[in-house]
């Protein structure tokens, strides 16, 4: 099982500065990636019209191709990915040569999470219609693996031939399980739940990778992420086992943190305790 943790792309601490250190600190341990997040803005606080499920900090937030650009520049060998990228924000035709040109700068390091949003004054203001995330989302996945597959591209009428080619990244589907696993199989490489108990994740799996099987599909990835018990070590090893033992092939510890200095203190617990014991 690979492991990973977040990259914080958001809040006031999220500087040049500070994301140069975080991204050095990942890349001189042994983990396998880092993650980062994807929002527009928010609305003016007290305004919003549902309960956010994020911290209200996260509207402050670096783009998150930008941040994975600039990932692969300042880093030699860790990967990095998105946990998750919100397909529908963003034109199909631009987002297909944001991820070429990362792959391209990056040696092909980038693995692409997705899902199809869920804060309507984002989508409201974007032009956006909300009821209409999942079939952008489905129609955007299609046309970035023709953008991949070698062949003209037809958008609007128009062939397109997309060049340079390289690798496609990995497509790992977020979102409700009742979507994301339907949308896993027919679309993307694997799942990438959030936060479920590996008790309540290994009939999901199984049944997860059935399906895919009965479509035809290899085994697929599944990238669950979770905050670790990391102030107990012991605990936190027999978690990833468990995640582990019920199927995850990646897992994705998440934690707040302000500073370089708390960065490494807890890349340092994952990498030289839980990684090793996952092997």
């Amino acid at each position: 099982m690979k492991i990973g943790v977040n990259f914080r792309n958001w809040g006031p601490y999220a500087t040049r500065e500070n994301l140069l250190a975080c991204a050095r600190i990942a890349d001189e341990s042994t983990l396998d990636t880092v993650w980062v997040n994807d929002h527009i803005g928010f609305p003016p606080p007290g305004t919003y019209s549902i309960d956010l499920p994020v911290p209200e900090q996260m509207g402050n937030i670096v783009d998150p191709f930008a941040v994975m650009t600039f990932l692969g520049a300042v880093t030699e060998r860790v990967h990095f990915g998105s946990g998750v990228v919100v397909l529908p924000y963003r034109p199909a035709l631009p987002t297909a040569k944001w991820l070429q040109s990362i792959q391209v700068l990056s040696g092909e390091r980038m693995l692409f999470g997705v899902g199809a949003g869920y804060f309507p004054e984002e989508f409201t203001a974007l032009g956006v219609p909300r009821n209409r995330r999942g079939k952008i989302t489905d129609d955007t996945l299609d046309l970035l693996h023709k953008a991949f597959s070698g062949d003209p591209v037809e958008c609007n009428g128009q062939d397109i031939v997309f060049a340079p080619q390289t690798r496609r990244p990995p497509f790992l589907i977020g979102g409700a399980t009742e979507v994301a696993i339907p949308r896993a199989i027919a679309r993307g490489d694997g799942w990438m739940p959030m936060g479920i108990l590996p008790n309540d994740l290994k009939p999901l799996v199984k049944d997860f990778q059935r399906r895919a099987a009965d479509a035809g599909r290899e085994p697929l990835e599944v990238a669950i992420m979770k905050t670790l018990p990391l102030e107990s070590p012991s605990e936190a090893v027999e978690m990833a086992q468990a995640y582990r033992d019920a199927g995850a092939t990646h897992l994705v510890h998440t934690q707040s943190y302000d500073t370089p200095d708390e960065y490494k203190a807890f890349v340092d617990v994952v990498s030289q305790e839980i990684r090793p014991a996952v092997q």
